[in-house]
């Protein structure tokens, strides 16, 4: 079943679809997997990343693809990048009115855009913590805790991290040991 036949307007049911896979041309899904067979080698499998990016610029694989080579080769700054970029697309995805109201418990457990944009905001909260700017943390767990009260997507424990530094408790200290869901962190970040 695609998203057109769940009721979807077309750019939702085109993100939604690509945001599994679908819609990608062989040209680039072959770009992407030549790119993961040269992970070792970092200076030939980026060309091939960006290539695969400039021949679908609004379609999610190719970033979710750049996301996880500049994650994973620990360059943070990139992969924050790459991170708001592909919340942009999401976020012209699913149309001018989202996000004025949390998504029904059905569109965040089942639809592929908004679970696509919840978890690339908790990445986003991520990366900040890790690249120290914890202001810009704090507004993406707030918008996440807004725009997802049942902590779907797990970003609460995000939010204690948070929570704990500025308490300037150890990083290795069990003191509180985090819980699933927003209860307990206080009043919205």
């Amino acid at each position: 079943m695609d998203a057109a036949s769940l009721g979807f307007d077309d750019n939702l049911a085109a993100f939604a679809d690509s945001a599994i896979g679908g819609g990608l041309s062989p040209q680039v899904e072959a770009l992407i997997k030549q790119a993961g067979l040269l992970r070792h080698l970092p200076q030939q499998a980026l060309p091939l990343l960006e290539q695969a990016r400039a021949a679908a610029p609004r379609h999610p694989v190719p970033l979710i693809a750049l996301y996880r080579f500049y994650f994973y080769g620990h360059q943070l700054a990139l992969a924050r990048a790459a991170g708001e970029d592909a919340l942009a697309i999401a976020r012209n995805a699913l149309g001018p009115d989202f996000g004025d109201h949390p998504p029904s418990d059905e569109a965040a457990r089942d639809d592929a855009a908004v679970r696509f944009y919840l978890f690339t905001l908790k990445g986003l909260a991520y990366l900040n913590l890790r690249l120290d700017d914890f202001e810009e943390a704090r507004l993406m767990l707030g918008e996440l805790r807004r725009l997802d009260p049942q902590d779907r997507v797990g970003g609460a424990l995000l939010s204690q991290v948070l929570a704990r530094h500025e308490a300037g408790e150890a990083e290795d200290s069990l003191s509180a040991y985090p819980v699933r869901g927003w209860s307990g962190i206080g009043p919205a970040l």
